[in-house]
């Protein structure tokens, strides 16, 4: 029996999980093969970079949609492996934007035409899974409307009872 899959909506984030680590882990194994030392996780923040030049860890957590805190932890990542810089703002101190190295922009025309591939064989299993973009841009929509914290308080206003909710600030 597949667990995750008996407990339908229960499971979601289990679900997503487990996907993405499967997708990841096969990526993984993908770029050991071509020789390459790439962690899947700088994908985003170097594709931003190439596209679109210097960008900083906000720029980068806005257009990815993810947090400031693990855009953070990926540039610690690159600038470790010498494939970013970061650099103060002369305009506005506060801002560092990141930017490839040359060691940066190598790996990254390297990679293009891996990155390529995967786009061709990602659209071919999108294909194979009718309305998959849509179900997850749905999922993504109804989820940036009211998050799932509350939506559980305000359909069981009755867990406050049993300790949960102690620290939820009114909305």
């Amino acid at each position: 029996m597949d667990y995750p899959r008996s407990l339908g909506g229960a499971a979601i984030g289990a679900r997503l999980r487990r996907l993405a680590e499967r997708i990841d882990g096969d990526v993984a194994r993908i770029y050991a093969e071509a020789g390459l030392e790439f962690e899947q996780r700088w994908f985003g923040v170097l594709n931003q970079l190439a596209l679109n030049g210097p960008a900083t860890v906000g720029d980068l957590a806005a257009t990815l949609g993810i947090t400031h805190a693990s855009i953070s932890q990926t540039r610690s990542s690159l600038e470790k492996a010498g494939l970013v810089q970061s650099q103060t703002d002369p305009g506005d101190a506060r801002r560092r934007p990141m930017q490839l190295t040359r060691k940066g922009r190598q790996l990254v025309e390297r990679l293009t035409p891996l990155w390529q591939m995967l786009e061709q064989v990602g659209l071919q299993i999108v294909a194979e899974v009718d309305g998959l973009i849509e179900s997850l841009d749905r999922l993504d929509d109804v989820l940036s409307r009211q998050s799932l914290f509350e939506r559980v308080f305000e359909s069981a206003p009755e867990l406050t009872t049993l300790g949960l909710g102690r620290g939820r600030k009114a909305r």
